[in-house]
Order: structure tokens, then C-alpha cells, then sequence
């Protein structure tokens, strides 16, 4: 068995309606929050973060929520946050 374990998503309407989004991933088995709900919070986070600091950086108005790039962005930082105290700990 593989150490790596690989994930695919994508948004949005299709090609007829409008543009779709895709991402992808290959993290190390074993590592990081697990389960559903878990990675539910861990999206629900990471549009905060990324939403506080678009703010910051003055991409967002006040008010305004991140939009997909941001939020993915916001959840990459929690789990390199993540992995720093798990090795610390």
C-alpha cells in the first residue's frame, strides 16, 4: 500500500453554464485531521482565514466573504500550522 493518498473535487456548473473549478492533492497517509467532519471544519476555517487576511491585505471589503482560491489557501495554512505543532509536540 501506497504512503500517499491522493484527492480530487471540483465546483462549479459545467462548460454549457459557466466555469468549472478543480482541484487536486497528495498528502501522506496518516497526517492531518481525518474524517468528515473534521475536514468540513477544516474548509469552514480556512474561509475564515482566508477571508480575515484578504481583508487585511485589502482584496476583500469589509463584509465581503474569501472567494474559492483564498479559502483553499486559508485551509493549506491551517494544516502546515498543523503539522508545525505536531512535530513540536
Amino acid at each position: 500500500m501506497s504512503d500517499l493518498v491522493a484527492g480530487i473535487d471540483e465546483a462549479g456548473r459545467g462548460p454549457l453554464a459557466g466555469p468549472v473549478v478543480a482541484a487536486a492533492v497528495i498528502l501522506p497517509r496518516g497526517r492531518g485531521p481525518r474524517g468528515i467532519i473534521l475536514t468540513a471544519l477544516l474548509g469552514i476555517a480556512g474561509s475564515l482565514v482566508g477571508t480575515w487576511a484578504g481583508q487585511l491585505l485589502g482584496w476583500y471589503a469589509p463584509g465581503e466573504p474569501a472567494g474559492f482560491i483564498a479559502s483553499v489557501v486559508g485551509a493549506m495554512l491551517l494544516l502546515l500550522l498543523h503539522r508545525i505543532a505536531s512535530r513540536q509536540a
